[in-house]
């Protein structure tokens, strides 16, 4: 069986980022079959056993992720056109009210955060902000399929062949789409739930069937919901909220 490197390997098993990996091994913080490895590099079979120190694990407990009601007009990375990136909202005046964390509001709280998927600039609603690497790679690597749920309205005349259409059958750059969860909400808002994220892909597999999406509301990301938190604002991730 051929070997892996192991910073790859833990970050196959969720067990961090590659980039934690590298400075956990260099601290040596790492076990694999109970011995400590310290070398950058090192490859092993990938039925090994890999343990964490609990250095590690305690310094992950700290690592922020945060829920924020992106509104339009925020872009989810770095700044561009003039309009501001989601992550300047991160402040102590935009925290929700009602955040069940106890944790204050720190400035460091914005060191390391990166978006985990993107919300385009004319959406609004659920963008996480994440420093945890273990929650990046579920969210957004490439074997991540986290269900995330849209209300879109549209205009055109919604037919039951092209709701049929938007669950599946329509291919995005030369490649065909997962099938997706489409639903008629009222006249004109529709429920979309995806498994994965293309540029723009609700807004354009609304033109491939000859509607146009006029508002998107992101509502929900696997087991974590937008709710009642308002536009603008932002909470910590629950201690337990999953996924």
């Amino acid at each position: 069986m051929e070997k892996i490197r192991l910073s790859k390997l833990m970050a196959q098993r969720g067990l961090c980022s590659r980039r934690e990996a590298d400075a956990y091994i260099e601290k040596g913080w790492v076990q694999v079959d109970g011995q400590k490895i310290s070398i950058l590099g090192t490859k092993i079979d990938p039925h090994q056993t890999i343990t964490l120190d609990k250095r590690a694990s305690a310094r992950q407990d700290k690592l922020i992720t945060i829920l924020l009601n992106k509104p339009v007009g925020y872009v989810s990375g770095q700044p561009e056109d003039n309009h501001p990136e989601a992550a300047s909202l991160i402040n102590k005046e935009n925290r929700y009210a009602y955040d069940s964390s106890k944790r204050l509001f720190q400035p460091v709280f914005r060191r390391g955060l990166a978006p985990a998927g993107r919300l385009d600039i004319d959406s609004q609603g659920l963008l996480v902000l994440t420093a945890d690497g273990r929650i990046a790679r579920r969210l957004i690597g490439n074997d991540a399929e986290i269900e995330k749920e849209y209300l879109v309205r549209v205009t055109g005349d919604v037919t039951d062949e092209k709701l049929a259409l938007l669950h599946h059958g329509l291919s995005l750059d030369d490649r065909p789409l997962k099938p997706a969860q489409v639903q008629r909400q009222n006249q004109d808002q529709l429920k979309f739930i995806l498994v994965e994220g293309r540029k723009r892909q609700i807004r354009r597999m609304c033109e491939l069937v000859d509607l146009r999406a006029t508002g998107l509301k992101r509502v929900r990301i696997g087991e974590v919901k937008l709710g009642r938190l308002p536009e603008g604002q932002w909470r910590l991730l629950g201690d337990k909220e999953h996924f």
